[in-house]
């Protein structure tokens, strides 16, 4: 969760403007789920892929883009998560399977 600086509809052009097209860039990027709280002070940002090696192929070699392309719009350091998806509702996410 970030805060986020301003409107959160600078939030938004700045997604989907600069930050989905870089992700896009990247094999195995499978999608992005971008928030905004209703206040429109804080934001998360999810994005999807079809593997770890893809979440972290990306991490090391674009990460840093993406969190330089938000910064005219968010305070303060992202905090950067991973999980793996158990379940999912959305056909086209690969989810781990249970033993």
């Amino acid at each position: 969760v970030v805060r986020v600086d301003g409107e959160d509809l600078v939030h938004a052009r700045a997604i989907d403007d600069e930050v989905i097209p870089k992700l896009h860039t990247f094999p195995g990027f499978v999608g992005e789920i971008a928030m905004v709280s209703s206040k429109g002070d804080k934001a998360i940002g999810i994005s999807l892929w079809d593997r770890k090696e893809s979440a972290e192929s990306y991490h090391r070699k674009g990460y840093a883009d993406v969190v330089k392309a938000l910064d005219k719009c968010v305070e303060g350091n992202a905090d950067l998560q991973t999980y793996e998806v158990t379940n999912s509702s959305f056909e086209a996410l690969p989810v781990r399977k249970v033993a």
